[in-house]
Order: C-alpha cells, then sequence, then structure tokens
C-alpha cells in the first residue's frame, strides 16, 4: 500500500482514551488514517510525503463544536463590557446590513485563522445571515464543516420570520444541494437560534426536518440569567424542560452553553442524549454563568469544547479555550484534581467531534478520518516539556501549530496556508468590515 503521508518521529497523542506513544508515527492513505504506531513499527518505505515531527505532538485536529465564523468575524471586538442580551441587540445592527461579498470575505479569514489555529472541525450556527459565502469559502479552504441554517420568530430576529418558516418548508432542497457536499466535508443542519427568539411551533417544526432529512440540530440553550428568567415568565419552567416537554431533545442535538442547568436539567439532557457545546471563555465574558461540568459529567452527557464565535470570545485558539476550561472549572468546583489535562484535551478533540455529531473525527486510529495536526514543542514557552499534555493544555498557543491536514489533504505546512493570499483576504476583510460598520451605527 502506498502511503501519501507520513508524520514520524513526533509525540503521538491519539486521543479517544489510546494511550501517547512517546516516538510515533501516523500515516494517511488517501482522506484516511492509515496506521498510528511506535516509528520502529510503522513501515513509511515508498511514502509520497514525510514530515519529520520531532520536538512535536502529533495529534487530531481540535473539533470546535460551536462557533459562529461569517458574522462574529464582523463583529470582533465592536461591543465589549455588556451583557448577552445587550449585546445582541448592537449585533444586530450589522447582521441587518451583512452582504455576500462581505460574508465571504470574513469567512475566508475566519477559515485561514482555524486553519493556523489547528481547528480541522467545526460546528457553524448561522443567525440569520446567507449561508451560501461560507460554502463557497470552504471550497478554498475545505475543513470538515457542519453548516447550521439559522432560524427565528420571535425579539430582535421577528424580521426574519417569514425567511425561517420559508426555508424549513423546503429545507430538503438545501439537503439535495449541500448535504455531504465537498467530497463529504460539508453537513448542513438545523439552527433553530435559542428558546427566547423560537416559539414553540418552530421548534416543532425543526424537529419534524430534521427527522425526515436526518439532519443534525445546533441550537443555544440554558445560555445566561436572562434566558431562564424569559422562560420561567413566559413558559413557567426551563428551557431544557419546556424543550423536552416539546420532544424536540434527541440525540441529533447539539446544545450550545448549558450554564444554567439543574439535576434535573442534566438527567433529561443525558437521558435524551443531547450533546453539551461547552464555551467557558465567552461565558465568563458575558457573565453568562459557567457550566456545571461535574453534575453532566456524573449523569454522562457528552461534552466538547467550543470558542463561540470571535465576537463573544476574540479568537479561534481552542488552546486558550483549554486552559481557561481547566482553570475555571478547578476554581467552581475548588478540586485542583477536576478536569485533569488528559480530559480536557479530550473535549477539545474526540468529544467535541461527538457533541457536534461528527464522530468520524476527534481520534488517530486506522480508518479515521485524516485530520491531523502537529504542534511544535521545541519554544521557550513551553520548554522543558517534562509531559506534552501539560504543555498543549498550559503553555501552548495557536501559532504553535505547524501543520495541519483535513481529510488527507495538508492544508497548511510549517505555518503557510496553501492556495489562497493570506495578505489579499486582510484586505478585503478589513475594507468590507470596516464599511459595514459606518453604514450600520452612524
Amino acid at each position: 500500500m502506498t502511503i501519501d503521508i507520513a508524520i514520524t518521529n513526533g509525540t503521538v497523542m491519539p486521543m479517544g482514551g489510546a494511550s501517547m506513544i512517546e516516538r510515533g508515527t501516523v500515516t494517511i492513505k488517501g482522506d484516511k488514517i492509515a496506521a498510528v504506531g511506535p516509528s520502529a513499527n510503522v513501515d513509511i518505505t515508498g511514502a509520497v510525503k514525510v514530515i519529520d515531527a520531532s520536538n512535536c505532538v502529533i495529534m487530531p485536529g481540535f473539533a470546535n463544536s460551536h462557533t459562529h465564523i461569517a458574522s462574529n468575524m464582523l463583529l470582533r471586538g465592536l461591543l465589549e463590557d455588556v451583557r448577552l442580551f445587550e449585546w445582541l441587540g448592537t449585533m444586530w445592527k450589522l447582521k441587518q446590513n451583512f452582504d455576500p461579498e462581505t460574508l465571504y470575505w470574513a469567512n475566508m479569514n475566519g477559515l485561514v485563522e482555524m486553519v493556523k489555529s489547528g481547528i480541522t472541525a467545526f460546528n457553524e450556527h448561522f443567525d440569520a445571515y446567507a449561508v451560501e459565502p461560507q460554502i463557497e469559502a470552504l471550497k478554498e479552504l475545505p475543513l470538515r464543516a457542519t453548516l447550521g441554517y439559522g432560524f427565528a420568530d420571535r425579539g430582535i430576529y421577528a424580521a426574519i420570520t417569514d425567511w425561517s418558516w420559508k426555508t424549513l418548508h423546503n429545507f430538503g432542497d438545501l439537503v439535495d444541494r449541500h448535504h455531504h457536499s465537498n467530497g463529504g466535508l460539508l453537513q448542513i443542519g438545523l439552527s433553530p437560534h435559542a428558546p427566547y427568539s423560537c416559539g414553540a411551533g418552530m421548534y416543532h417544526l425543526v424537529r419534524e426536518v430534521a427527522d425526515a432529512y436526518s439532519v443534525p440540530i445546533h441550537t443555544h440553550l440554558a445560555e445566561g440569567p436572562q434566558e431562564i428568567a424569559y422562560v420561567q415568565e413566559h413558559y413557567g419552567t426551563s428551557p431544557v424542560r419546556w424543550l423536552h416537554s416539546l420532544e424536540f431533545l434527541k440525540s441529533d442535538v447539539t446544545a450550545a452553553h448549558c450554564t444554567q442547568l439543574d439535576e434535573e436539567d442534566a438527567r433529561i439532557l443525558a437521558e435524551t442524549g443531547t450533546k453539551i457545546a461547552h464555551c467557558p471563555i465567552c461565558n465568563a465574558k458575558l457573565s453568562s454563568g459557567t457550566l456545571h461540568l461535574e453534575c453532566v459529567q456524573r449523569h454522562g452527557v457528552t461534552v466538547g469544547l467550543a470558542t463561540d464565535g470571535p465576537a463573544s470570545h476574540n479568537s479561534l485558539d481552542m488552546f486558550q479555550e483549554m486552559k481557561f476550561a481547566s482553570i475555571i472549572h478547578k476554581d467552581k468546583t475548588g478540586n485542583a484534581e477536576f478536569l485533569p489535562t488528559t480530559q480536557v484535551l479530550e473535549m477539545a478533540t474526540a468529544e467535541g467531534a461527538k457533541a457536534m455529531n461528527r464522530p468520524e473525527t476527534g481520534q488517530l486510529c486506522a480508518g479515521m478520518a485524516a485530520d491531523v495536526i502537529v504542534v511544535n514543542l521545541d519554544t521557550t514557552h513551553t520548554m522543558p516539556v517534562y509531559d506534552p499534555a501539560a504543555s498543549l493544555v498550559y503553555s501552548s498557543r495557536a501559532d504553535d501549530v505547524l501543520h495541519t491536514i483535513v481529510a488527507g489533504r495538508l492544508l497548511m505546512e510549517n505555518r503557510i496556508v496553501a492556495g489562497v493570499d493570506e495578505a489579499e483576504i486582510r484586505r478585503n476583510f478589513r475594507a468590507k468590515a470596516h464599511a459595514l460598520r459606518i453604514r450600520s451605527l452612524t
């Protein structure tokens, strides 16, 4: 068998519960992992390309289980130091003025940032803006992506009510055009915005469409105190209990945030197989609360890490997310032993992939998707590297990623992203973003 890519002499962290290999090799054939093992045991004879990963970690790419790339690229740094609902109101002023070309360049900028930070799979939640520009951008930089069409029918999103109903009723056309496209890397899904922006009828229809076309669902849920107050006032219960009463929650649902859960909520999520995308940095920044991770883990809920969007996190850096998650949960639980480094790495890779319903990625083992990153540990800020897992979680940074491979394709080699002009992308994105701000807020 001819090997397309062999990555040798690195510390292999396969994830998925598999043990670390101190001096290991990963080989790739086509779009799949061919072999993983000690370098002495893996034959790389005749490999088309060999990458020497000495002093590096070879690991699965990060699975970013909840984010908003296109919109939040355009909102990064626009409004800081405010609460969630007030922040959303200002964001909406720009979203109403999005145009396809501006969104295209925003997406290209976001995809480059993800490739350069080692994110190989992402779960996009659209909020009432065009999906097609991201589909076009993904043809240039083909990451593994699930794109959720956003729906709402009330609150600040009331203006998209008619579009939402029409799109839901004709979703089969979108499935035919886009689901499992781009060589299988691209999937589409359904993204009802949140319990404060979608009514019962919309959630019912989303569930019917998901069941009919076997597409995943991605929604915000129990994100912060303001949402809890809204649902209590309107429905007399919690957001999780309300959606459960609608028979909406199933294993195809990714629920983002979930900072406001009690034991019964956690039990319901576990019983229904609902998965959580945990975004600790943005939740802390917007004072939305912190997921009761120990509680949901005790109930057996799948939890993946996520950056949310660059407007509420300000970067697409899963290294930051891992470090902050580990630290804040140790503080919240009062237990320095809670959430060890190997577990937080699993949440950023294998568990993140499960949380976004893309189980084909997130692990390095034969037959899995060849979504691989190589992270340099030979740096002043990571040395002397007694424990590679500790270095990755607490010391490493996004710009330590040297190589990024998605489905066997080398998208970045030695920090150079293949086939794109980064300076042109930044130039066009900057101009479009500032023009959008001027026409939206002045």
